[in-house]
């Protein structure tokens, strides 16, 4: 009898999860599979995409199952996936996420906003959407986003054994993490749970997601040119770093400031703004005006420093940053300095 109700013409059903380093997506990617092949007997196989696997940069994992008779020989990256995990939800900004979805697939998305406006943003006029509050139930677990995501994962594979996937965090988490044990099996039930379905019906024309596109290396042994040379010179005007917070960043409350400048000392990408000014003993003083949150990272470096409170970490909600962004004037711009 076959295990797999659904399958491509290979043979595979494959899973392709879409995140940023620091999320646990390919850790996600080796328990999925490592539960596939122990629970239930399927052929199963998991890797990863990244970078420089820097905290906050894309990744990608790529989970295939098969039959126990049939052998998996290709580790190619899954361009045509029956689920999509979406671990972080500003990927969409740089990462088509939707990519290669195939029309009876389903994206699951770290998400708490409604299903129509996550559609528009992926760029789905129809299907099938699954949503879970992985962010929410991490942070009262004290756990992190991958074991929601999980949970959300098996109730959309229904061809898996959720006790299977309690026995692998048990597993993973009992020799060098005992305490994390149980607060990871509740994250993955919480997520098993609360996760739920929307279908998707846009209106206007129905079109399929666009085709997975793999990176090529813009140059080669043959097309290198001379070391030396900067091409593309670094530029703090348009660096955007909205798309490496992973769902925090600090909220700035001004009648509690002292202007210490602590936050401004710890801060690693200068995303604090200040204006001079003059005390009330009319001494020159530098005051914080705000953040310029396309600088901020969501390190929250500045809330464990501030004395005071006036920094507090808040829960990303779309919009906010860019509604409450004070933006930095570079008055050198375009100069000879």
């Amino acid at each position: 009898m076959s295990l797999l109700k659904t399958k491509n013409d290979r043979g595979f059903f494959e899973i392709r999860l879409e995140s940023i380093g620091g999320l646990g997506a390919n850790l996600a990617g080796k328990m999925l599979a490592e539960a596939g092949v122990m629970g239930v007997g399927l052929n199963g196989c998991s890797f990863s995409s990244y970078g420089s696997e820097k905290k906050g940069t894309p990744v990608k994992s790529f989970i295939r199952f098969c039959e126990p008779e049939m052998e998996i020989r290709d580790h190619s990256p899954i361009e045509r996936p029956h689920v999509v995990g979406v671990f972080h939800e500003a990927l969409y900004k740089t990462v088509n996420v939707a990519a290669g979805l195939l029309p009876e697939g389903i994206v699951l998305v770290n998400s708490t906003r409604p299903a129509q406006e996550i559609a528009r943003d992926l760029k789905l006029t129809h299907g099938t959407l699954a949503i879970v509050d992985a962010l929410g139930i991490s942070v009262e677990e004290k756990t992190r986003v991958n074991t929601a995501m999980l949970g959300a994962l098996f109730r959309i594979c229904d061809f898996l054994d959720p006790e299977a996937m309690r026995t692998v965090i048990r597993k993973t988490f009992e020799k060098k993490y005992p305490h994390l044990v149980e607060p990871n099996v509740r994250t993955f039930d919480r997520g098993y749970e609360s996760v739920r379905f929307e279908n998707i019906e846009l209106e206007g024309e129905r079109q399929d997601p666009p085709a997975f596109v793999r990176a090529e290396p813009l140059l080669g042994y043959r097309t290198q040119l001379p070391g030396g040379l900067l091409t593309n010179m670094a530029s703090s005007i348009t660096k955007d770093l909205s798309g490496s917070r992973q769902g925090f960043l600090p909220e700035y409350h001004a009648d509690k400031c002292i202007h210490c400048a602590q936050c401004d000392t710890v801060c690693p990408d200068h995303c604090f703004v200040w204006e001079k000014g003059t005390d009330k003993r009319g001494n020159p003083q530098m005051f914080l005006r705000g953040i310029d949150y396309q600088y901020c990272k969501g390190c929250l470096k500045c809330v464990e420093a501030c004395p005071t409170r006036a920094l507090t970490d808040l829960r990303e909600e779309p919009g906010y940053a860019e509604a409450a962004r004070v933006a930095q004037h570079f008055p050198y711009v375009g100069r000879a300095i």
